[in-house]
């Protein structure tokens, strides 16, 4: 099979360039762009015959009209089947390959194929593609040979994709011909110029998909993104693909971690990348054999990552011919054969890392080495000659001796950080030196070092210093550290012989003690200290100067007993569970204390505090919470925000002047509070509170539940002198009566009253005082008499009030039927645990509800502009119906004719003696019939119904079935522990209501 390729691009920029030329320069320009070498970018096909020799004629008037007819067929392509048959019977763009070929024509056939390859190659052009999915038109001809050719007269089959045009401002065409051999076919069977079964009139040029090849720079930046087994995925796709995963740029770093790489695998890897400049082969098989061949196939390499495995001596000989190396890091090892020396000798490494390696003597000799690490490393002696090393980190080598360790340091004079963490031999004497050759030494960690106590060690450099568990670290040691006067970072944990600390460091930013068993004083001053950690220390005393430190946390401090601060930035401060803090602390944080921007103070379970006076024009929140031995109480704040007093069992006389939060206070009596500021003010829980003077012209919501010894005169006293309240709890003050409520009238705002779990017998002091509420909570009032609520729906009091509860009261069935039927202006109201109120039935009320005309007695008839004008003539506006636990309830009917077009939300749940539901409200969207565990009969015409709960309900499936059919939004249904509801047909309740989308149901299959 022989396959010819041609790809043909006319662009209008090509077009004005033929203009142009001239003739002869035209015929040229046309060869050179059609016929590419390989080595030209854009090529489109290899061939190595001359244009000539495809029938192009030599002179520039020839080429020039074949140029013509060859648009004319690209044009007759582009427009319609029917013009490219006509073009085609005219055999004027087969005359291009009619002429003779000569004995050239396998040749020319392999040309061909080379062709085909370069197509390989179409990703040079960058340029939009057309490609048709399923119209490919086979048009035969014949191509005689002059030659003779055995298979010149042999019938071509030539497939055109049908192209498509771009756009008429990019003015692009592209045509794809191809070529196929057409086998035992009969030249005469197709000498009409179709194809069998294929009629070109009716063939279609829809359905085209155009897209567009990824560029070499695209492609670049996406495989960027990917690791190199994504990339040999890659490239499997196609020769584009694979070309461009294969760039350098995505091989510099060859890892083979923990692989199992053979070292033919691996030389293989560094003959086809050999510019790669790292390499890691750490728990890779043979490393000493596979590093060798890395050292002398990868001549730029920079990085070189070793491990778990042994390396012998001629690896560490032949690194100087790396030359370009520059990090070297080797974990896990054992170098030579573990008690011989290893020399390192190499003129450009910058950064060495030998860790966990087995080897018994080191020398290292790099002039340009910057970094070295020898953690944890099983070595007796390092010699080192790195004069420009600026950081060693020997931590964690017990086996350098104290003089190996001072000799390694010493001879690196340029040092700036050291970690010498776990070497126990490593004395003062050693620092001493060290102190004397480094003079630039910035960090130190001698953590765990138990025989230094920095007597004489002057470093005054140091920026960190870090001496965790080091047993011999005393107070004394403290003068020695003071002469860091560039100090920032200072940490102490767990020196337990450690009493106190005094230092006076200008540049310390943040200190740690912690665990540290003996300490009891803490002396610090410095203007830029930020951060204190204390923790774990039986600390006594401490005393604090820095114009920095905005956060104090000084938690479970038993022991602390005196507090001295002047910081003139600290916000926060906490010291919970500090229980040797006595009342002298209250100096230290108001005005005048020290500490003028605090804003938070965090004083809980501080239980030696008595009596809390606190004076500060800084503070916004304070937290005593479970100091049970304060009694008294004294905040002058203006602007506190908060106070947290729970637990403050013992509280029996306060004064406040902020906004608060008093919490549980039970032994609290006497409460006077003069705030000109506060908005909000909540005594719940004071239950013996029996004097309160508020006197706060500006609140606007009191809640005063539980306090069950407020009595008439204290709420006409708060009443008078807080005229702005508009919310007003009262829950549970059985000692309010009916004078206290006459006093409401002094609050013309008051739109929130809650009354609930009270003695109350009459409502009319409410009815009278309170005409703009419009939130009135009787939950519980049992006492409460059948005919107290017939202002309301006989007199007309209370126009304004929107939300009514009456849960588990003692109300009658009549008195809620007119409740319900008269007060059309309620939208929320709640009437739970109502034990006497045996039905919900709407269908008639003696006259009290008005009947609808006949027509809208069914939702099934109702369109848009029915529901617009239903809304519009119903007097109802209730919302909401809560009826939770009504355990006398067996029936609920609400039908149109109720005039509940605004009911959105029913609740129901916990009625466990009711059997029917028979609810017609167009606008439902909630409904929760849970655990209704006699419910039998349900019936729903509620089109916008979207929530329906059934959870632990006796209905079989039948009647959900039924009533969720006509509930045509219904998207949620929960029928868990239903047990007449099979989990096994879900499929049936959704067919019934297509809009569902959750269904909760029990896994149980029956």
């Amino acid at each position: 099979m022989k396959i010819w390729c041609f790809c043909l691009c006319f662009t209008r920029e090509e077009e004005d360039d033929r203009e142009e030329l001239g003739e002869e320069d035209k015929g040229e320009a046309m060869a050179e762009n059609v016929f590419r070498d390989k080595d030209d970018p854009v090529g489109r096909i290899k061939n190595e015959e001359e244009p000539e020799q495809l029938g192009f004629a030599g002179n520039g008037r020839g080429l020039d009209e074949q140029l013509r007819l060859f648009e004319d067929d690209a044009v007759a392509i582009r427009d319609g089947a029917a013009h490219w048959e006509g073009a085609a019977h005219a055999g004027s763009l087969f005359s291009w390959f009619g002429s003779s070929r000569g004995s050239e024509g396998e040749a020319s056939s392999a040309s061909a194929t080379g062709g085909v390859e370069d197509r390989g190659h179409d990703y040079h052009h960058k340029r939009f593609k057309a490609h048709s999915d399923s119209h490919d038109y086979h048009f035969p001809t014949s191509v005689a040979s002059n030659a003779g050719n055995s298979r010149s007269s042999a019938e071509r089959v030539y497939h055109f994709s049908q192209g498509s045009s771009i756009p008429p401002e990019n003015q692009l065409f592209y045509h794809s011909l191809t070529m196929t051999d057409g086998g035992d076919e009969n030249p005469s069977e197709s000498s009409d110029g179709k194809d069998d079964g294929d009629e070109i009139g009716s063939l279609k040029t829809e359905d085209f998909e155009v897209r567009m090849d990824l560029t070499d720079d695209l492609l670049h930046m996406v495989f960027s993104f990917l690791d190199h087994i994504n990339l040999c995925q890659a490239a499997r796709v196609c020769r584009q693909w694979r070309g461009a995963s294969a760039h350098d740029d995505f091989w510099r770093c060859l890892n083979f971690e923990n692989r199992n790489i053979s070292i033919e695998q691996f030389e293989d890897m560094c003959r086809r990348y050999p510019n790669a400049t790292e390499v890691n082969i750490s728990g890779a098989p043979s490393i000493h054999l596979l590093v060798m061949k890395a050292v002398s196939s990868l001549r730029n390499l920079e990085v070189l990552t070793l491990g778990r495995g042994q390396l012998g001596d001629t690896f560490f000989h032949a690194l100087a011919d790396c030359y370009l190396l520059t990090r070297l890091n080797v974990n896990d090892a054992t170098l030579g054969n573990g008690i011989q020396e290893i020399l390192i000798n190499h003129d450009g490494l910058r950064h060495l890392q030998l860790t966990k390696c087995r080897v018994m003597r080191v020398s290292v000799r790099c002039p340009q080495l910057e970094t070295m690490s020898l953690k944890r490393s099983n070595m007796a002696q390092a010699v080192l000659n790195c004069p420009l090393l600026n950081e060693l980190d020997i931590g964690a080598c017990h086996k350098l001796s104290d003089a190996a360790v001072r000799s390694a340091v010493t001879s690196c004079s340029q040092l700036e950080s050291l970690d010498m963490s776990n070497c126990s031999c490593v004395s003062d004497e050693t620092l001493r030196e060290i102190a004397l050759t480094c003079p630039n030494l910035h960090f130190l960690n001698a953590s765990y070092c138990p025989n230094i106590s920095l007597e004489s060690v002057r470093l005054p450099m140091l920026t960190v210093l870090r001496l965790h568990s080091c047993e011999g670290i005393t107070s004394a040691s403290m003068a020695a550290i003071s002469h860091s006067y560039m100090l920032e970072v200072l940490e102490l944990d767990n020196c337990n012989l450690l009493t106190s600390v005094s230092l006076d460091l200008p540049h310390l930013k943040c200190i740690r003690l912690v665990h540290c068993r003996k300490f009891a004083d803490l002396n610090l001053r410095s203007t830029t200290l930020s951060t204190i950690m204390v923790s774990n220390c039986p600390v006594h005393r401490i005393n604090i100067t820095s114009n920095s430190l905005q956060k104090l946390a000084l938690q479970k401090q038993e022991s602390l007993t005196t507090l001295t601060l002047q910081c003139q930035t600290l916000q926060e401060v906490d010291l919970t569970d500090c229980e040797s803090l006595t009342n002298s602390i209250c100096e230290v944080f108001s005005d005048g204390g020290g500490c003028p921007m605090l804003k938070s103070l965090v004083l809980d379970n501080c239980e030696s505090l008595t009596a809390v006076r606190f004076c500060s024009a800084s503070l916004f929140s304070l937290s005593l919470v479970g100091c049970r031995a304060i009694t008294a109480l004294e905040l002058t704040c203006p602007y506190l925000e908060q106070v947290c007093l729970d637990g403050c069992d013992h509280l029996e006389r306060a004064s406040f002047c902020p906004s608060l939060n008093l919490g549980i206070c039970p032994k609290l009596n006497v409460l006077s509070i003069e705030a000109p500021h506060m908005v909000l003010l909540e005594l719940k829980g004071c239950g013996v509170l029996s004097d309160a003077s508020i006197n706060c012209p500006l609140l606007t919501s009191l809640d005063a539940s539980f306090c069950s010894q407020l009595k008439d005169d204290c709420l006409s006293a708060t009443s008078a002198s807080c005229p702005l309240i508009e919310s007003l709890i009262l829950m549970s003050c059985p000692s309010i009566g009916s004078d206290g409520l006459y006093s409401l009238r002094c609050l013309p705002h008051l739109t929130v009253l809650d009354l609930s779990y009270t003695f109350l017998l009459n409502l009319q002091p409410v009815f009278d005082s309170c005409l703009q509420l419009k939130v009135l909570k009787l939950q519980a009032c049992k006492y409460l008499a059948d005919s107290s609520l017939e202002p309301l729906y006989k007199g007309g009091a209370l126009p304004s009030l929107q939300e009514l509860d009456l849960s588990y009261g003692t109300l009658c069935q009549s008195a809620i039927e007119e409740l319900l039927a008269c007060c059309t202006h309620l939208t929320h109201v709640s009437l739970n645990g109502c034990v006497n109120m045996h039905d919900l039935n709407w269908g008639y009320g003696g006259g009290q509800i008005s009947e609808l005309p006949s027509i809208y007695t069914s939702f099934s008839t109702f369109s848009a502009d029915n529901n617009h004008e239903l809304i519009e003539q119903a007097n109802r506006l209730l919302q909401n119906l809560n009826c939770v636990g009504c355990l006398n309830i067996r029936k609920v009917f609400i039908p149109p004719a109720a005039r509940c077009f605004h009911l959105s939300s029913l609740n129901l749940s916990l009625s466990s003696n009711l059997k029917e539901v028979d609810l017609a409200c167009f606008n439902l969207c909630f409904l929760n019939l849970s655990n209704c565990c006699s419910l039998e009969i349900l019936k729903l015409e509620c089109p916008r119904l979207t929530s329906l709960f059934l959870q632990s309900c006796n209905i079989d499936e039948v009647a959900v079935e039924a009533a969720i059919s006509k509930c045509s939004m219904l998207e949620t249904l929960d029928v868990r522990f239903c047990p007449k509801v099979c989990s096994m047909s879900m499929g049936r309740l959704r067919l019934a209501c297509p809009s569902l989308k959750r269904i909760f149901s029990s896994l149980s299959p029956s």
